[in-house]
């Protein structure tokens, strides 16, 4: 099944609705999360299913009727599908399809970067009108360089996808590159966080929130701060792994966030599959988060 381009909507001209214009729209609706599926073998087993294509494919099906509907977005983790070879990538397709047929957006976890055609060929696999993977909006390693994500950025402003670009993890090994400062003072993690905002700018002159985020985890403590980053200026959603069962708190999101709640699409994987394997229980769990980020980066949250 190939995956069509996001409708066009006639009161915007021509061209497929931008992902950032869909995303906010989501998040107006459902909240502020966007729930991971992540099949590793420790949490199959846990469900009680068998670690092999069978238990992948049940995990699945569970995970995307729960959520389908309920929440902003669901991110499927690539690498967790791969290691089953071509089947398992094929089920990938399937719960990416059957995300598509519900109206729920998808963020493809692939973390993909590199140069050339292969990025090139990385940003077709994902964001293509054609693509038997497409999804909604993919991850990215901006560390060959932003400029070279050129053509998957082009891509997706093109077919109306999205795009999030690392930019502050909280693993410790993150901050011997993403901390590192350039010749002229910005650390390379502004410097991502500066060229997000470029090409968002058409988007945020229009008031919308634009279609290239970052990934900034909730738990990066004053690096936001320390390092001089404008996330707001960054025109974007913030895709803010950290929640939950990660252990970020209320203060935590407003020191990392400050200015931007209002763009934060909280990452939470643990914290909702551990309800399942039931899937009433799951989608009754994604929900919850859902309200409790809400209630966390409301506008009140600042006060």
């Amino acid at each position: 099944m190939t995956a069509p381009d996001p409708a066009p909507d006639p009161a915007a001209g021509p061209g497929p609705v931008p992902f950032g214009r869909r995303l906010r729209a989501a998040m107006d609706a459902h909240g502020p999360l966007c729930v991971g599926i992540d099949p590793h073998r420790a949490l199959l087993q846990s469900w009680g299913l068998t670690p092999g294509l069978d238990g992948l494919r049940a995990f699945t099906e569970t995970c995307v009727t729960a959520f389908a509907g309920r929440v902003a977005a669901v991110k499927p983790q690539s690498a967790f599908y791969e290691v089953h070879g071509a089947a398992g990538v094929a089920v990938l397709e399937e719960a990416l399809a059957a995300l598509r047929a519900a109206g729920t957006l998808s963020i493809l976890d692939v973390k993909r970067g590199d140069i050339g055609t292969t990025v090139e060929a990385y940003a077709h696999a994902s964001l293509a009108p054609d693509a038997p993977g497409a999804a909604d909006a993919v991850t990215m390693s901006p560390y060959l360089g932003y400029g070279a994500l050129r053509p998957a950025i082009d891509l997706a402003q093109e077919t109306g996808r999205g795009v999030f670009v690392l930019a502050l993890t909280s693993n410790p090994e993150g901050a011997q590159v993403q901390h590192a400062r350039l010749p002229d003072g910005r650390s390379v993690a502004g410097a991502v966080a500066d060229a997000a905002g470029e090409d968002n700018a058409p988007a945020r002159a229009r008031g919308e929130l634009g279609s290239i985020g970052l990934v900034v985890g909730a738990t990066v403590g004053d690096a936001v701060q320390r390092l001089g980053i404008d996330l707001a200026a960054s025109g974007g959603p913030l895709l803010a792994p950290g929640l939950g069962a990660q252990g970020a708190t209320a203060d935590d999101v407003r020191r990392v966030f400050g200015d931007a709640l209002g763009q934060v699409l909280a990452a939470s994987s643990r914290d909702v599959l551990r309800a399942g394997p039931d899937r009433a229980a799951l989608g009754a769990r994604a929900e919850q988060v859902a309200a409790e980020v809400d209630r966390m980066i409301a506008p009140g949250a600042l006060d």
